[in-house]
């Protein structure tokens, strides 16, 4: 299949201002990480401390909401644009945001640009995420049982464990070995978040919040995130502006499904060197110059999710 056709900056934007998108701050990105993490540590401490179920509860959904802020800004680094010095960017992508999440971005990068080069086509390696949709209520709310159940997260750690295992055998594939280390690193930096959450003075607490939400509502952000960038868009290879979805997005949502400007996704395959903090004026350039009526932009999550959703039978029949 052929490479999806890519937009042309100079001609929508103009060489000076795309340079200006364009542009890696040497400390916004970096603040965002110490913003997640800081979000991350003050809700775990907070929940611990205060022991109340409210706190709890809060906790959890919102440090799913920055642990995908993580996963977003690991992706950030992926493209380069955590930080100018590449050195830097890396170490940050891979130690501070990927290896927490039990990711390396080193394979993520190889991965995810083979994504925009054929995104939604055969050769996509996130094509499973969007092709299954739209789908059913039941089979919807299967999906969101089994990530709030932590299922999901179980399911995908005991693969990875598993594939790990065999590396240690004879005759180990370097596919083994490496998912391997991708699972040592991610327990180690388990570790390392559980001493740090004794040495709060609180215990096994503050980690065990920062787990419930890495079984639980992470997997569902996940999840929604994933199913509103392209399920159901009329992506092709031959317009650019149709590849994927922006979402607008709420306070709500920006705590949840859309930390770090992620809704604006279709801006970020448009012109993949922008940093998330520069897709809203990506964005405004765009509408102003009157492109939007070519993009696929949705008012908010649940109105993608109810695109998503098919009727089912016994509902159609009434």
């Amino acid at each position: 299949m052929a490479l999806v056709k890519a937009a042309n900056p100079a001609q929508i934007f103009g060489r000076d201002s795309f340079r200006e998108l364009t542009a890696v701050s040497r400390w916004k990105g970096l603040a965002l990480v110490a913003h997640a993490w800081g979000v991350i540590i003050a809700l775990a401490w907070g929940a611990a401390y205060l022991g109340t179920w409210w706190a709890w509860m809060i906790a959890v959904l919102l440090i799913g909401g920055r642990q995908l802020g993580l996963a977003i800004l690991m992706h950030e680094g992926a493209h380069g644009l955590l930080h100018p010095n590449r050195a830097l960017n890396n170490w940050v992508g891979q130690w501070v945001t990927g290896v927490p999440m039990g990711t390396d971005l080193h394979a993520y990068r190889t991965y995810h640009l083979t994504h925009h080069r054929y995104t939604q086509q055969p050769e996509d390696p996130d094509l499973s995420l969007s092709a299954p949709f739209p789908t059913t209520r039941a089979s919807m709310l299967r999906k969101v049982f089994r990530d709030l159940t932590g299922q999901t997260f179980l399911k995908q750690r005991s693969a990875q464990v598993m594939m790990a295992l065999k590396g240690f055998g004879p005759g180990a594939k370097k596919q083994n070995l490496f998912v391997g280390k991708v699972v040592l690193r991610f327990l180690g930096a388990q570790v390392v978040l559980l001493a740090l959450s004794f040495a709060t003075g609180l215990g096994v607490t503050p980690y065990l919040v920062w787990l419930i939400a890495l079984a639980t509502t992470f997997q569902l952000y996940l999840r929604i995130r994933n199913i509103a960038e392209h399920a159901c868009t009329a992506t092709g290879s031959e317009d650019p502006f149709t590849h994927a979805r922006t979402t607008h997005a709420n306070w709500l949502e920006r705590a949840t499904v859309a930390p770090y400007w992620v809704n604006f996704h279709s801006e970020h395959h448009l012109f993949m060197g922008v940093p998330c903090y520069n897709l809203p004026r990506a964005h405004r350039m765009l509408v102003e110059g009157g492109h939007a009526g070519r993009m696929t932009i949705a008012p908010g999550y649940i109105e993608v999710m109810r695109q998503v959703i098919i009727p089912s039978p016994a509902a159609q029949a009434h």
